[in-house]
């Protein structure tokens, strides 16, 4: 007898089924319960007398410690925005605003989280000092190469441009066609 992948993969899967439900009633067997819903109703009854034993005091104990860790949340919260504003006006006295004072945010770095306000200064005008663009200072122009050209190029000819027909003139000078006085017409 040939077996295909299909029909094995059904023998199988059936097989396997077959298997949880054994081991699931050997389980609630052993445990002393007919099906699972009884083993369901037996756990839920349980935490419901669980939380029924706690007494009024534990359960205000308990509404407390939570009240408590939530006041330290929002205290940490506050802290963090607390320490973005003295960064943030730190950065505004000196001249930031815009796209450039979120980019000089990012870029202050001090030396922990917790920094005071003259840590966070000094920062600040470490910040400026390096890049003094985030701050509305321009920086000063690269230096040209000689003769006024843009760096990384030659010099430029400091000579007017000639006129039409001046190199045909020159060139007749040159040759001996034509004289100082006859040129100058």
């Amino acid at each position: 007898m040939t077996v295909t992948q299909d029909r094995l993969g059904r023998l199988l899967t059936r097989e396997k089924a077959q298997g949880e439900r054994a081991g699931i009633k050997r389980l609630l067997a052993g445990l002393g319960f007919e099906t699972a819903k009884d083993l369901a109703d037996f756990v839920t009854t349980q935490r419901e007398a669980e939380q029924a034993a706690l007494s009024e005091l534990e359960r205000r104990e308990q509404v407390a410690s939570d009240r408590e860790l939530q006041a330290a949340r929002r205290e940490e919260l506050a802290a963090q925005r607390e320490r973005a504003a003295v960064r943030r006006a730190a950065l505004v006295s000196m001249g930031a605003s815009g796209d450039d004072l979120a980019d000089a945010e990012r870029l202050l770095v001090t030396d922990g989280e917790d920094a005071d306000e003259a840590q966070v200064q000094a920062a600040a005008e470490a910040l400026r000092a390096r890049r003094p663009e985030l701050f509305g200072e321009v920086r000063q122009p690269v230096a040209s190469a000689p003769a006024g050209a843009p760096a990384g190029r030659g010099p430029s000819r400091s000579a007017p441009p000639p006129s039409p027909g001046s190199a045909g003139l020159e060139m007749a000078r040159r040759r001996g066609y034509l004289t100082e006085s006859t040129a100058v017409q």
